[in-house]
């Protein structure tokens, strides 16, 4: 059975310039780790919702929640050049349900 790995990066923004960014990161995991299932779910999110309105964010955010409340999620692979404060809250996420954290980028080392 595959580890369901979600993906976190920064998104605000260049929210598209951020999706296509993440698009990459998905296509290389998928190509180069054949026991990965790479999970990004909030690219439906920002494509659906407008990141830059508060509430709709929150509505975003609140379905991300569930995967990690209901125990869907095996890992969180942390990407980008920082840590925004919304991977920061995922980080929270994972911690508080014993899901591990792995920086993969420079910028996003704990």
């Amino acid at each position: 059975m595959n580890k369901i790995v979600y993906i976190a990066h920064p998104i605000g923004g260049d929210v598209q310039g951020n999706v296509q960014k993440l698009q990459e990161i998905y296509r290389t995991i998928a190509l180069q780790e054949p026991f990965v299932t790479p999970f990004i779910p909030y690219i439906a999110s920002v494509q659906s919702l407008k990141d830059e309105v508060p509430g709709e964010r929150i509505i975003g955010f609140t379905h991300n929640h569930e995967f990690f409340a209901r125990n869907i999620i095996d890992e969180v692979w942390l990407y980008g050049p920082h840590i925004s404060a919304g991977m920061q809250v995922e980080i929270q996420w994972a911690q508080n349900y014993g899901i591990p954290v792995i920086s993969k980028t420079a910028g996003t080392r704990l």
